[in-house]
């Protein structure tokens, strides 16, 4: 273990909430420091293990899941993972709400407020979670927004604590476009040391203002911008894409493949990294474009795993939310 980890108090039994956890909402990937991170994947580890039986210390809370984008593993790992916790969730589709005639996001969040234990949200625009947060007395979580993806980076840093046996000092090259994935991965890996090469074409960077939250966090070294593909994956742990054309950009497709060629992860790529080098992604991937067929199914991908962690790692931050 990492002598960042080594300062935080272990969870005790699965089933036991630790008092203070330091937030009241997860938003972007930043709310938490290196010991609120170790100690929420900690608890993400006890809950892989002992699956399911971690008694029912959600019973008689429910989750309101909001959806105005499609979802597969978000979904199903919430309502599964708060199931298996004793609780129970509602599923709303924001055109079947009156957000659709007009009632305002913040009025919403107080109603819904008065219902239910959290609300976990899957939207575009991320100010709409900042004032449905604003405007709520119970947790909000981020489900993605335009943004950001703080659950997706939970579950990521699982996975790459599996693999490794620690975080600190473990080099990531993100090779792609700088979209919300990316986002929560930097503010979150930074925090727990790992550092960051991202290559992009000229125009895709991540955004500005979270590289330098980043570096703050981690360092001015911790983030490397590139527009090389092969200088980022030079001797790196991982290498870690996302597709091309995000959710709500299909009408940029075409462009996007055209620039993005030279970025797609391929065998010779993935040959620059180190010799125990992994290959992650988010999902859904499309083989042929971002990543090929023999990398991301072959030996070295460790997608599966990244997806089966979403599951551990909501629950642990449902049991530290709502608990």
């Amino acid at each position: 273990m990492s002598s960042t980890a080594a300062s935080v108090h272990h969870p005790g039994s699965a089933g036991r909430v630790q008092a203070g956890f330091p937030v009241h909402s997860i938003l972007t990937g930043a709310e938490l420091g290196a010991d609120g991170l170790y100690r929420l994947l900690e608890l993400s580890r006890r809950l892989k293990r002992e699956r399911p039986g971690h008694g029912a210390p959600l019973a008689g809370k429910t989750l309101a899941l909001i959806f105005a984008k499609p979802s597969t593993r978000t979904r199903v790992s919430f309502e599964v993972g708060m199931k298996e916790l004793g609780g129970d969730t509602i599923v709303l589709h924001t055109r079947d709400m009156q957000l659709e005639r007009g009632e305002t996001i913040e009025d919403t969040g107080a109603v819904l407020s008065r219902y239910v234990a959290g609300l976990a949200v899957r939207t575009s625009a991320h100010a709409e979670i900042e004032s449905l947060a604003a405007a709520s007395s119970v947790p909000v979580i981020n489900m993605l927004t335009d943004l950001f993806h703080p659950c997706q980076a939970l579950a990521d840093l699982l996975t790459l604590w599996e693999q490794f046996g620690r975080l600190e000092g473990l080099e990531v090259a993100y090779v792609g476009d700088g979209n919300n994935v990316l986002h929560s991965l930097l503010l979150a890996g930074t925090a727990v040391g790992i550092r960051f090469r991202v290559a992009t074409p000229p125009g895709f960077e991540p955004a500005a203002a979270v590289v330098a939250a980043a570096r703050r966090r981690g360092g001015v070294d911790a983030v490397q911008l590139t527009t090389s593909a092969e200088q980022a994956v030079a001797g790196a742990h991982a290498v870690y894409t996302d597709v091309w054309t995000s959710m709500g950009r299909e009408d940029e497709r075409e462009q996007r493949l055209a620039v993005f060629r030279p970025y797609q992860v391929t065998p010779a790529l993935l040959a620059g990294a180190r010799d125990e080098a992994v290959f992650m992604h988010c999902l859904p991937a499309h083989r042929g474009e971002e990543v090929t067929a023999e990398v991301i199914d072959g030996p070295r991908s460790i997608v599966w795993e990244q997806a089966e962690n979403r599951l551990h790692t909501q629950k642990a931050l449902l049991l530290q939310l709502l608990g």
